[in-house]
Protein backbone atom coordinates (compact mmCIF):
# COMPACT_ATOMS: atom_id res chain seq x y z
CA UNK A 1 0.00 0.00 0.00
CA UNK A 2 1.21 3.44 -0.27
CA UNK A 3 0.89 5.40 2.44
CA UNK A 4 1.05 9.66 2.58
CA UNK A 5 1.72 10.44 6.30
CA UNK A 6 1.46 13.88 7.77
CA UNK A 7 3.32 14.81 10.31
CA UNK A 8 5.32 12.46 9.95
CA UNK A 9 8.39 14.27 11.52
CA UNK A 10 6.47 14.18 15.14
CA UNK A 11 6.79 11.56 17.85
CA UNK A 12 3.90 9.44 16.45
CA UNK A 13 4.92 9.80 13.12
CA UNK A 14 8.00 8.36 13.49
CA UNK A 15 6.40 5.42 14.39
CA UNK A 16 3.93 5.44 11.55
CA UNK A 17 6.59 5.91 9.02
CA UNK A 18 9.05 3.10 10.92
CA UNK A 19 6.22 0.79 11.39
CA UNK A 20 4.70 1.06 7.83
CA UNK A 21 7.84 0.51 5.99
CA UNK A 22 8.62 -2.80 8.26
CA UNK A 23 5.16 -4.39 7.23
CA UNK A 24 6.43 -3.62 3.31
CA UNK A 25 3.93 -0.53 2.90
CA UNK A 26 5.49 2.17 0.46
CA UNK A 27 5.58 5.73 2.47
CA UNK A 28 5.75 8.99 2.04
CA UNK A 29 6.74 10.73 5.04
CA UNK A 30 5.43 14.56 4.87
CA UNK A 31 7.21 16.79 7.26
CA UNK A 32 8.71 20.34 7.60
CA UNK A 33 12.21 18.57 8.84
CA UNK A 34 13.62 15.91 6.35
CA UNK A 35 16.89 16.14 7.91
CA UNK A 36 15.01 13.68 10.84
CA UNK A 37 14.89 10.80 7.75
CA UNK A 38 17.59 8.60 6.50
CA UNK A 39 17.43 6.64 3.26
CA UNK A 40 15.45 3.40 3.28
CA UNK A 41 13.73 1.19 1.00
CA UNK A 42 9.99 2.68 0.12
CA UNK A 43 10.25 5.48 1.59
CA UNK A 44 10.23 9.18 -0.01
CA UNK A 45 10.40 11.85 1.90
CA UNK A 46 8.43 15.18 1.31
CA UNK A 47 9.71 18.76 2.39
CA UNK A 48 6.40 20.51 2.44
CA UNK A 49 4.26 22.00 5.33
CA UNK A 50 0.14 20.58 5.77
CA UNK A 51 -1.24 23.71 5.77
CA UNK A 52 -0.17 24.32 2.10
CA UNK A 53 -2.86 23.79 -0.41
CA UNK A 54 -0.34 23.52 -3.48
CA UNK A 55 1.82 21.27 -1.17
CA UNK A 56 -0.45 18.52 -0.38
CA UNK A 57 -2.05 17.98 -3.37
CA UNK A 58 1.43 16.91 -5.03
CA UNK A 59 1.94 14.32 -2.09
CA UNK A 60 -1.30 12.84 -1.82
CA UNK A 61 -1.26 12.22 -5.72
CA UNK A 62 -1.02 8.51 -6.16
CA UNK A 63 -1.22 7.23 -3.00
CA UNK A 64 -3.75 4.53 -1.29
CA UNK A 65 -4.72 6.15 1.55
CA UNK A 66 -3.46 9.08 3.77
CA UNK A 67 -2.75 9.12 7.49
CA UNK A 68 -2.24 12.22 9.71
CA UNK A 69 -0.42 12.48 12.91
CA UNK A 70 0.06 16.21 12.89
CA UNK A 71 -0.48 17.73 16.53
CA UNK A 72 0.82 21.01 18.16
CA UNK A 73 2.35 21.04 22.10
CA UNK A 74 0.12 22.59 24.37
CA UNK A 75 -0.41 26.03 25.04
CA UNK A 76 -2.98 28.39 24.77
CA UNK A 77 -2.69 30.10 21.49
CA UNK A 78 -5.74 29.83 18.93
CA UNK A 79 -4.59 26.55 16.79
CA UNK A 80 -6.07 26.12 13.34
CA UNK A 81 -4.05 23.44 12.45
CA UNK A 82 -5.88 20.42 12.18
CA UNK A 83 -8.81 22.25 10.73
CA UNK A 84 -6.46 23.96 7.92
CA UNK A 85 -4.55 20.82 7.11
CA UNK A 86 -7.55 18.51 7.06
CA UNK A 87 -9.24 20.86 4.52
CA UNK A 88 -6.72 21.02 1.48
CA UNK A 89 -5.95 17.12 2.55
CA UNK A 90 -9.79 16.52 1.72
CA UNK A 91 -9.98 18.28 -1.11
CA UNK A 92 -6.91 16.68 -2.52
CA UNK A 93 -8.30 13.16 -1.76
CA UNK A 94 -11.13 13.78 -3.40
CA UNK A 95 -9.61 15.46 -6.19
CA UNK A 96 -6.87 12.51 -6.91
CA UNK A 97 -9.55 9.76 -5.92
CA UNK A 98 -7.94 8.79 -2.69
CA UNK A 99 -10.32 7.19 -0.25
CA UNK A 100 -8.93 6.01 2.68
CA UNK A 101 -8.04 8.52 5.61
CA UNK A 102 -6.62 8.02 9.26
CA UNK A 103 -6.18 10.91 11.42
CA UNK A 104 -5.42 11.42 15.04
CA UNK A 105 -7.78 13.66 17.33
CA UNK A 106 -8.15 13.15 21.25
CA UNK A 107 -10.19 10.89 23.58
CA UNK A 108 -11.17 14.33 24.81
CA UNK A 109 -13.41 14.63 22.17
CA UNK A 110 -15.75 11.76 23.02
CA UNK A 111 -18.10 13.12 26.16
CA UNK A 112 -19.14 10.41 27.42
CA UNK A 113 -14.46 9.24 28.27
CA UNK A 114 -13.66 9.19 31.64
CA UNK A 115 -11.44 6.96 32.61
CA UNK A 116 -12.61 4.13 35.08
CA UNK A 117 -10.61 4.23 38.55
CA UNK A 118 -8.83 7.56 37.28
CA UNK A 119 -10.36 10.15 39.75
CA UNK A 120 -6.73 12.46 40.40
CA UNK A 121 -6.85 12.29 36.89
CA UNK A 122 -10.42 12.74 36.38
CA UNK A 123 -11.22 15.67 38.55
CA UNK A 124 -8.02 17.38 38.89
CA UNK A 125 -5.78 16.80 35.57
CA UNK A 126 -8.70 16.59 33.02
CA UNK A 127 -10.49 19.67 34.11
CA UNK A 128 -6.78 21.74 34.08
CA UNK A 129 -4.53 20.14 31.45
CA UNK A 130 -7.00 18.99 29.01
CA UNK A 131 -10.01 21.66 29.14
CA UNK A 132 -7.74 24.61 30.03
CA UNK A 133 -4.42 24.40 28.78
CA UNK A 134 -4.84 22.39 25.67
CA UNK A 135 -8.80 23.74 24.79
CA UNK A 136 -7.82 25.27 22.06
CA UNK A 137 -5.70 22.54 20.11
CA UNK A 138 -8.99 20.55 21.28
CA UNK A 139 -11.41 22.75 19.59
CA UNK A 140 -9.71 22.96 16.40
CA UNK A 141 -9.83 19.07 16.88
CA UNK A 142 -13.29 19.21 16.93
CA UNK A 143 -13.56 21.48 14.02
CA UNK A 144 -11.36 18.90 11.95
CA UNK A 145 -13.53 16.20 12.56
CA UNK A 146 -16.77 17.80 11.49
CA UNK A 147 -15.04 18.61 8.56
CA UNK A 148 -14.17 14.80 7.61
CA UNK A 149 -17.17 13.50 8.88
CA UNK A 150 -19.28 15.56 6.17
CA UNK A 151 -17.04 13.89 3.95
CA UNK A 152 -17.72 11.14 2.05
CA UNK A 153 -14.89 9.55 2.24
CA UNK A 154 -13.77 6.36 4.33
CA UNK A 155 -12.28 8.08 7.35
CA UNK A 156 -11.41 6.75 10.85
CA UNK A 157 -10.82 9.00 13.60
CA UNK A 158 -8.43 7.72 15.93
CA UNK A 159 -8.18 8.71 19.48
CA UNK A 160 -5.37 8.16 21.93
CA UNK A 161 -5.49 9.46 25.59
CA UNK A 162 -2.46 10.59 27.03
CA UNK A 163 0.35 10.21 24.77
CA UNK A 164 3.67 8.89 25.66
CA UNK A 165 6.85 7.19 24.42
CA UNK A 166 7.61 3.19 24.63
CA UNK A 167 10.08 1.25 22.11
CA UNK A 168 7.77 -1.03 20.80
CA UNK A 169 3.50 -1.98 20.54
CA UNK A 170 1.64 -3.75 22.98
CA UNK A 171 -1.68 -5.57 23.17
CA UNK A 172 -3.62 -2.06 23.57
CA UNK A 173 -7.48 -1.67 23.87
CA UNK A 174 -9.24 -0.93 20.94
CA UNK A 175 -12.94 0.50 20.88
CA UNK A 176 -15.67 2.90 19.33
CA UNK A 177 -15.39 6.69 20.15
CA UNK A 178 -13.21 6.29 22.99
CA UNK A 179 -11.40 3.47 25.01
CA UNK A 180 -11.07 2.60 28.97
CA UNK A 181 -7.90 3.99 29.95
CA UNK A 182 -5.74 7.52 30.82
CA UNK A 183 -2.57 6.52 28.56
CA UNK A 184 -1.13 5.70 25.40
CA UNK A 185 1.77 4.82 23.77
CA UNK A 186 2.53 5.88 20.61
CA UNK A 187 3.70 2.67 19.36
CA UNK A 188 0.29 1.30 19.98
CA UNK A 189 -1.26 4.76 18.58
CA UNK A 190 0.82 3.94 15.28
CA UNK A 191 0.19 -0.11 15.24
CA UNK A 192 -3.33 0.24 15.57
CA UNK A 193 -3.61 2.86 12.82
CA UNK A 194 -1.78 0.82 10.51
CA UNK A 195 -3.79 -2.15 11.70
CA UNK A 196 -7.13 -0.50 10.62
CA UNK A 197 -5.82 0.62 7.28
CA UNK A 198 -5.70 -3.33 6.80
CA UNK A 199 -8.99 -4.17 8.61
CA UNK A 200 -11.69 -1.58 8.13
CA UNK A 201 -13.18 -2.03 11.34
CA UNK A 202 -13.79 1.31 12.26
CA UNK A 203 -14.38 3.06 9.09
CA UNK A 204 -16.48 6.15 9.48
CA UNK A 205 -16.15 5.96 13.02
CA UNK A 206 -14.32 6.66 15.58
CA UNK A 207 -12.16 4.30 17.60
CA UNK A 208 -10.39 5.07 21.12
CA UNK A 209 -6.63 3.39 21.46
CA UNK A 210 -4.90 2.85 25.30
CA UNK A 211 -2.46 1.41 26.37
CA UNK A 212 -2.71 -1.02 29.56
CA UNK A 213 0.28 -3.41 29.51
CA UNK A 214 2.75 -0.41 30.46
CA UNK A 215 2.10 3.11 32.08
CA UNK A 216 4.40 6.02 32.03
CA UNK A 217 6.09 7.81 34.87
CA UNK A 218 4.02 10.87 35.48
CA UNK A 219 6.92 13.64 36.34
CA UNK A 220 8.75 12.31 32.91
CA UNK A 221 5.34 12.37 30.95
CA UNK A 222 5.12 16.18 32.12
CA UNK A 223 8.48 17.41 31.15
CA UNK A 224 8.70 15.49 27.87
CA UNK A 225 4.90 16.40 26.71
CA UNK A 226 4.70 19.73 28.11
CA UNK A 227 7.73 21.23 28.69
CA UNK A 228 10.51 19.31 26.39
CA UNK A 229 8.23 19.61 23.73
CA UNK A 230 7.34 23.37 23.52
Amino acid sequence: MRIVVFGAGGPTGRQLVEQALDAGHEVTAVTRRPQLFTARDGLTVADADATDADAVERVVAGSDAVVSALGVPPGRKPVTLYSTAATHILRAMERHGVKRLIVVSSSVLDPDWRPSGAFFFNHVLDPYVNRVIARTAHVDMRRMEALIRARGLDWTIARPSGLFDHPQPTRALVAEDSADGVFTARADLAASMLRELSEGRYVRRAMGVVTHEVKPSIPRLIWNEAVKRK
